[in-house]
């Protein structure tokens, strides 16, 4: 397996910003940030892996590029945490 730390993670990097000035994605509603949470939740409230992207995209009916967007919401309004390992930690809701 590879790590997605490395590409589509790579991008979350670049787009952190404070969480005063966090804005949700353009073009994504509530309800799929909701899908999106429940998504990462049920496989372990981290994404590291290509692997852990895919379930959360089908189950959120979500395209890759909107999961790594919410990802860098997530971590622009402190709901997540970057990983040692490369990867992303959701820490609010079902994953706090």
């Amino acid at each position: 397996m590879t790590t997605v730390g490395r590409s589509a993670l790579g991008v979350v990097a670049g787009g952190v910003l404070t969480s005063a000035c966090a804005l949700p994605p353009q073009g994504v509603t509530r309800d799929q940030i909701g899908h999106y949470e429940k998504a990462v939740a049920s496989i372990g409230c981290e994404l590291v892996y290509d692997s852990d992207y895919l379930p959360v995209e089908l189950q959120a009916d979500l395209t890759r590029a909107q999961v790594v967007e919410i990802t860098q919401y997530q971590l622009a309004a402190g709901k997540a945490e970057r990983l040692a390992n490369g990867g992303v930690k959701l820490t609010t809701g079902a994953c706090a």
